[in-house]
């Protein structure tokens, strides 16, 4: 199986991934409840931080980029242009009339998606898929859905992957992809293999879970060991207080 984790030793890597992701959930919840045009930006700044100190910035921060950079163009196109709110102070720029309030929420929802993305990435990309999973089923998440969770963890990069791999042994073949309206014509032959390979690993998946007893009742045993301390665990509940009490601020009107 395939991931997005990137292994390392970082003080990032050793947290419990309880730990990782409660601070996910509070980053995600203040980019969205703070006041303020910059919070989420602030917070963005934060996610960087951690990646950095967990040694995967050079893998993390180009993919966020490069995959909300489309979301974000059209954000400012959209808002910025073409539906700014009732009485919006204009702003022109050459022969382009542009809002100050339609570019403000532009921002703010293009920072809170960047924050949102980056942290979600964030614990992705320090945590084994495993680990997060075994963590939650200890905590009572039923098996089947531990699974389920683990493989929609794993399915992105498996298909990536296996194309990947299509692609390669089919230019060993001859078949032209670069250039013009070849790489369209090269998605027919890849669907074909991709689809069947798809549905042979699913077939597998399922045998090795029956040969395992995975769906038996009764206790299980795992190779697997997290460790976890007295400290984390009083910082996953202040974390976890802590959304709360952001969702309580923000329901009372203390924020406006």
């Amino acid at each position: 199986m395939q991931s997005i984790y990137s292994p390392g030793d970082s003080l990032l890597h050793r947290l419990h991934p309880l730990t990782k992701l409660a601070a996910t959930a509070l980053i995600v919840a203040a980019a969205y409840l703070l006041p303020g045009l910059l919070s989420p930006l602030a917070l963005f700044l934060v996610v960087l931080l951690l990646a950095y100190i967990g040694g995967i910035m050079g893998s993390f921060l180009r993919p966020v980029l490069l995959g909300l950079l489309p979301i974000v163009v059209s954000l400012f196109v959209i808002q910025g242009i073409l539906f700014p709110p009732p009485g919006a102070t204009p702003l022109q720029l050459g022969p382009i009339t542009l809002t100050r309030e339609g570019l403000a929420l532009a921002f703010l929802i293009s920072t809170r998606l960047l924050t949102f993305t980056s942290a979600i990435l964030l614990l992705l990309r320090t945590t084994h898929p495993a680990d997060l999973v075994f963590a939650l089923t200890e905590r009572g998440m039923p098996r089947s859905i531990g699974y389920i969770l683990l493989v929609t963890l794993q399915i992105a990069p498996d298909m990536i992957s296996r194309a990947t791999a299509i692609m390669e042994a089919q230019r060993s073949r001859g078949l032209e992809t670069q250039g013009g309206l070849r790489p369209v014509r090269a998605l027919v032959p890849l669907v074909g293999p991709l689809v069947v390979g798809a549905l042979v690993d699913v077939e597998e998946r399922a045998m090795a879970i029956e040969s395992r007893a995975y769906t038996a009742p009764g206790p299980k045993t795992s190779l697997r060991e997290l460790v976890d301390t007295t400290s984390q665990r009083i910082t996953r509940w202040l974390m976890l207080l802590g959304i709360v009490a952001l969702i309580a601020v923000r329901l009372i009107g203390f924020f406006r």
